[in-house]
């Protein structure tokens, strides 16, 4: 059985515990924060997120595609998509590099 995920209430409270501030605050901090990042990425095309990795808004060409149903070919049009890449500390803490030989 997979271990139990944090839920946005059980985040909010951590953070407030931590930092010493009410839910309310910690909660207006965290909705603040995602808000700032959303604002940045539609600006700039990109907001780093300090220690944790960045927001990128990457430009997808149009492409030919097939519907996997039929086999028919399709053309997929161009468009906008946002990706995240994680920081390589993160990504270092979470699964530790191999080790090499």
């Amino acid at each position: 059985m997979a271990a139990a995920k944090m839920t946005q209430s059980q985040m909010i409270r951590g953070l407030a515990e931590k930092v010493g501030v009410p839910n309310k605050v910690a909660k207006s901090f965290t909705t603040e924060y995602a808000n700032m990042a959303i604002s940045e990425t539609k600006k700039n095309g990109v907001c780093v997120l300090p220690g944790i990795g960045r927001l990128v808004r990457v430009d997808r060409k149009a492409r030919m595609g097939r519907n996997p149903a039929t086999g028919e070919a399709i053309k997929i049009p161009a468009k906008k998509v946002v990706k995240f890449r994680v920081a390589k500390a993160v990504k270092d803490s979470i699964v530790p590099p191999k080790a090499k030989k």
